[in-house]
């Protein structure tokens, strides 16, 4: 069934081809099915709490108080608008940048091409999805209007082969009564426990590529016990690589091809069945 979810018009920028990480192989993490007390809600959804009322003028020039824009820059890279139109850049980089300012960015330290040492000036939040103190986990939980972003550390592959540990973060954005999650350079499936705190997802952003970050079986695996009715692919450097991970998803979820891309989204257009959308970009 098709779903009604909102189209609307913006730019792509170009993404960058980049090395794998190591040829080491790629750690697996065993992850059983969820259990019931997983989260029903995203924990302290900011935007689940009674909303500011707007004067006409303002809410005529914005999206609704229910709605959230996700803009494919390129790469790993979306430019994700609120209501009160907070921008947020993920894995904000020197190569691909959104064309306006974010608000708030995140970044990932798997390639230089998920971060930078050098943000805009003017950037409210910059928040790294690793610490300074190698090995050990980073924390976010960022309240900004009506925006809440928070973080669930994961591992990389180290340059040497081995495992870089909490080098990369999965950043959940809790907008508009919805939870958005983008995986970042992802390199292993998620344990019971990340399933948790990452809690009930509406919307997933996936690398797909299938050979730099997760291979294509783990990375089903992390999708499906995610359960999020909306998976927007990322981080995939041809139609070959992307195909590859569209046609094992077709057999359980729809596939929709957009010829632009942003989408316009909201809880009342989430689609019933779960559903693949391809915004264009690589």
């Amino acid at each position: 069934m098709r779903s009604a979810i909102g189209l609307s018009a913006a730019v792509v920028a170009a993404a960058l081809y980049v090395k794998p990480a190591s040829a080491g192989t790629i750690e697996r993490v065993q992850a059983t099915a969820p259990k019931p007390e997983m989260m029903e809600n995203c924990p302290g959804l900011v935007a689940a709490k009674t909303l500011p009322i707007l004067p006409a003028a303002f809410r005529i020039a914005q999206l609704k108080f229910d709605q959230v824009r996700i803009t494919y820059v390129g790469h790993s890279t979306f430019l994700i608008e609120s209501p009160q139109l907070v921008r947020i850049a993920t894995d904000y980089n020197d190569y691909v940048r959104p064309p306006v300012l974010p608000d708030i960015v995140t970044m990932n330290r798997a390639h230089s091409t998920h971060y930078t040492d050098n943000p805009e000036p003017g950037i409210a939040h910059v928040l790294r999805g690793w610490a300074e103190d190698r090995g050990k986990p980073v924390r976010h939980d960022v309240n900004y209007k009506d925006v809440r972003v928070r973080n669930v550390p994961t591992n990389i592959r180290g340059w040497d082969g081995g495992t870089d540990r909490h080098g990369n973060s999965i950043f959940v954005f809790e907008i508009a009564n919805m939870c958005i999650a983008h995986l970042g350079h992802l390199h292993h499936t998620l344990t019971q426990q990340q399933l948790n705190e990452i809690g009930r997802i509406d919307a997933v952003l996936v690398p797909v590529d299938g050979s730099y970050t997760l291979d294509i079986d783990g990375m089903i695996e992390v999708v499906e016990g995610l359960k999020a009715p909306l998976i927007i692919p990322m981080h995939y450097f041809s139609v070959f690589t992307l195909n590859r991970f569209l046609d094992r998803m077709r057999d359980k979820f729809d596939v929709e091809m957009s010829d632009i891309p942003s989408v316009v989204i909201s809880k009342a257009t989430l689609p019933v069945k779960p559903k693949v959308l391809v915004l264009p970009g690589r």
